[in-house]
């Protein structure tokens, strides 16, 4: 199995963040997104990351944007194959499949979050309340249930610990309640797009984040990437049964993991086995083949 790749490293490039997963680069007129093999759970990083992982985020995003494309305008400008700049030639082999040139723009201060079916976060406020980030649902709904339609459930963006779920209101009290009322229509169009892609392929796709960003001319564009398992959740359709938790092609394999161990959530995260690392990457991997009907080889 291939070593993963943890660090990026490109002297010379302008390095502008760091990510839990990805390092963001400023090229001038452009942004450099490259996503590393590093994986996340309850906010930390583990030591030990998923190989090929940035691979299968960076190819399974260029794959919805060839999708969607014409549905919803996003902030790729190369696609996979297009020549790198002259700046970054000596950095190919390492970039070639992990990496993503786009846009600039001004990312809004919320996640758009679109559930299809009640699971994490919403199943727990469901049993409560009945309701998920304040919308009301109808009773008898089980974990895991499929929801009536789609619905849309923005969320705070958190530099640091959890982002926290948020009304549609205090949406668009943070945005504007026209740049929320535009991200809700099309984050609910891309999920519709997605499920419906992905059902038959043998995926249920949960639930997904967006993430959208404004253009110097005030459009709104889709950012970051698009319905990846880092993003999702990605149940097996064959496996699914409402009234308990799925098994997945996501993380929510090693969050399980973890939640096996005596491990209180804090850094620094424990190694994850290898027989993990093995299983996690071949659930990523499993979802690109799925998706794409193409190995990540080819």
């Amino acid at each position: 199995m291939n070593d993963p790749v943890l660090q990026i490293d490109l002297p010379g490039v302008n390095h502008v963040k760091s990510g839990k997963v990805r390092e963001v680069y400023d090229l001038g007129e452009s942004l450099l997104f490259v996503a590393s093999d590093r994986i996340s759970a309850y906010d930390c990083i583990m030591p030990n990351g998923i190989p090929r992982k940035g691979e299968v985020l960076t190819q399974i995003s260029h794959f919805w944007f060839d999708q969607t494309g014409d549905m919803v305008p996003n902030h790729r400008l190369a696609r996979p194959g297009d020549p790198l700049p002259d700046s970054l030639a000596a950095h190919e082999e390492l970039l070639s499949r992990r990496s993503m040139i786009v846009r600039k723009t001004l990312p809004l201060a919320i996640e758009c979050v679109v559930r299809g079916y009640l699971a994490g976060s919403g199943w727990k406020e469901y049993q409560q309340q009945r309701s998920v980030c304040g919308i009301d649902l109808p009773d008898g709904l089980l974990n895991s249930s499929e929801l009536p339609e789609p619905v849309f459930t923005p969320a705070t963006k958190a530099e640091e610990g959890h982002d926290e779920n948020i009304s549609f209101e205090e949406a668009a009290r943070i945005v504007g309640r026209d740049v929320a009322e535009k991200a809700k229509e099309l984050s609910l169009k891309l999920y519709r797009f997605g499920r419906d892609f992905a059902r038959p392929k043998g995926i249920i796709l949960a639930d997904t984040k967006f993430e959208f960003g404004l253009t110097d001319d005030d459009e709104l564009i889709l950012i970051d990437e698009a319905m990846t398992p880092d993003s999702s959740r990605f149940w097996p359709a064959d496996d699914y049964e409402p009234g308990r938790s799925q098994k997945s092609f996501d993380k929510q394999f090693v969050r399980d993991y973890l939640e096996t161990l005596d491990w209180d959530k804090t850094p620094p995260a424990p190694a994850l086995p290898e027989e993990i690392v093995e299983k996690t990457a071949a659930k990523y991997q499993d979802a690109f083949r799925r998706l794409t009907g193409r190995s990540l080889d080819e």
